[in-house]
């Protein structure tokens, strides 16, 4: 959705995601993810180089770079990240002015989303449906929900939300 996001609203810069997670065949570091040891992303956290992190499924950990945020900047654009609640809930508590936006889908449709992408193992989908459920409690903490079941219907409307948001502001500097 992410990368549907940028398409259409060209002023928008998509952050890259930090992760201790196995590369999948097919990514490249700096592109999906930047791939980093568990020493280096611990060292990094210690350094305090991460907006956000958490400790996501399978003991993998997952973060944003703050240096992705000044790359967006730096470009004149606007910074969309795409990050799991906490994270998401942790950048709003610490960047005033932020806008979040809860992506739910049908548990069944997540569940056969992971399965046709047969990236984890069976156990970490069921982590992951578990998770999920867990997450839409937290929905009500965000600034809009939208339900994902039709990709395109989906991609508008947050394009819609997004636009609204950067005419509200007047200016790139909102995030």
């Amino acid at each position: 959705m992410i990368g549907l996001l940028a398409e259409r609203i060209p002023e928008l810069g998509v952050a890259v995601s930090a992760t201790t997670r196995p590369r999948r065949p097919g990514e490249r570091d700096g592109r999906e993810y930047y791939f980093l040891s568990v020493d280096d992303f611990t060292r990094r956290v210690k350094a305090g180089e991460f907006l956000e992190y958490v400790d996501y499924v399978s003991d993998h950990r997952y973060g944003t770079l703050r240096s992705e945020l000044e790359r967006i900047r730096d470009e004149g654009r606007v910074p969309v990240f795409e990050l799991e609640t906490e994270g998401a809930l942790r950048v709003r508590e610490t960047m005033p002015g932020t806008v979040t936006i809860f992506i739910d889908a049908p548990l069944e449709e997540l569940e056969r989303r992971l399965r046709e992408r047969a990236t984890e193992s069976t156990g970490e989908i069921g982590e992951r449906v578990e998770l999920a459920k867990r997450q839409r409690l937290q929905a009500s903490e965000f600034d809009y929900v939208v339900v994902n079941n039709d990709l395109d219907r989906a991609v508008d409307e947050v394009a819609g939300i997004l636009r609204g948001v950067l005419d509200a502001a007047g200016s790139i500097t909102r995030t």
